[in-house]
């Protein structure tokens, strides 16, 4: 039996390239070569496109060639660009591994339907739509999910710091993981605020600060339905938690972990995984996302935000929530490649 030709893209030119080589090394651990013949490439933080043996260390440097995905869909693969030789390796489905800006956007989901490739998680138009939290809200608000109060601002422009109701949280409203937040307690913060957010977005989000406890949800899609993985609670000692900001984020954070079963009555844990399901849908959703939510002590459940290519690394969250309820990493790749063939075919 011919094993299935599997193109995992990693890297890529956000802040979170280093993020997405780790999630890549995981799935590495796990996809089970057996079955999948797998084509790792790498794009550098400078944009070069690179197919290598394997995302180790060096991954860069050690044998990598050039490698180009083709929009041409009569070639359905790859390029890799040799000695003024040019070699075409087809592809059966893409698995993208990145996160952040130009993998998390709909950027590379764009050129993969040019491609005519088959590839796992959202398409372009819910990896668009959740890669910007102001949008992800408006949509979610208008399903009757309840969402953080905000406001956005644009290129130069300025928020009325006077009318805020503070505490608030600054953010980019187009970026991944905790780069760019900051938490404001008063005005005179404001503008440092900003700045950072601007840093790495030009749109802006203020929203309120939500007072609940910071739950998420896992969810894999399934052929017929959703499997949602066990809920995890973020336990913090002091701060605000800022994801993917330590510099050895494999030892821990330095102001949280990860509580999972989230030590929730069952009540609120079937909640959570029932708002996780309709964030889910209304946003259009596939494959696979991560849906982050508040508690309030009231039992409402108050959206935070979605990533549609959660990280895969040894200390995600996704990952730790999916081996919880009974599906190790392995099992949620086989899956992943099962539901995008299937959607392919109908």
């Amino acid at each position: 039996m011919n094993r299935l030709k599997i193109g995992v893209i990693f890297g890529g030119s956000s802040e979170e390239h280093h993020v997405s080589v780790k999630s890549a090394r995981e799935v590495a651990k796990h996809l089970n070569t057996d079955t999948y013949e797998p084509y790792w490439i790498g794009i550098t933080q400078s944009g070069a496109w690179k197919l290598c043996d394997i995302p180790g260390a060096d991954w860069e440097n050690d044998g990598a060639r050039p490698v180009v995905l083709s929009p041409d869909r009569s070639v359905h693969g790859l390029l890799v660009l040799e000695q003024g030789r040019c070699e075409v390796i087809r592809l059966d489905l893409v698995l993208p591994v990145l996160h952040g800006t130009l993998g998390e956007d709909g950027a590379v989901q764009g050129l993969l339907e040019l491609s005519g490739i088959p590839y796992a998680g959202c398409d372009i138009q819910s990896s668009a739509l959740c890669m910007d939290k102001s949008l992800t809200y408006t949509v979610a608000r208008s399903a009757g999910i309840a969402t953080p109060d905000f406001r956005v601002v644009t290129g130069n422009g300025k928020a009325d710091a006077g009318r805020l109701p503070y505490p608030v949280f600054v953010k980019p409203a187009r970026s991944g993981s905790s780069f760019g937040v900051s938490k404001v307690s008063g005005e005179e913060d404001l503008p440092s605020a900003l700045d950072a957010a601007r840093q790495y977005d030009s749109k802006v989000l203020i929203e309120e600060a939500v007072d609940g406890s910071e739950v998420g949800c896992a969810i894999l899609e399934g052929p017929s339905t959703l499997i949602a993985g066990e809920v995890d609670r973020v336990a913090l000692s002091h701060g605000f938690f800022r994801i993917h900001q330590e510099d050895s984020p494999e030892t821990g954070s330095e102001n949280s972990t990860f509580i999972v079963p989230a030590d929730i009555c069952e009540a609120s844990r079937r909640l959570v995984r029932e708002s996780a399901k309709a964030i889910y849908r209304a946003l259009g959703c596939q494959g696979l996302a991560r849906v982050d939510m508040f508690l309030k002590e009231d039992g409402q459940v108050v959206l935070n935000e979605v990533n549609t290519l959660p990280g895969l690394t040894s200390y995600s969250r996704y990952p730790r929530m999916m081996a919880a309820a009974g599906f190790p990493l392995s099992d949620v790749l086989d899956r992943l490649v099962s539901v995008t063939l299937h959607r392919k075919r109908r």
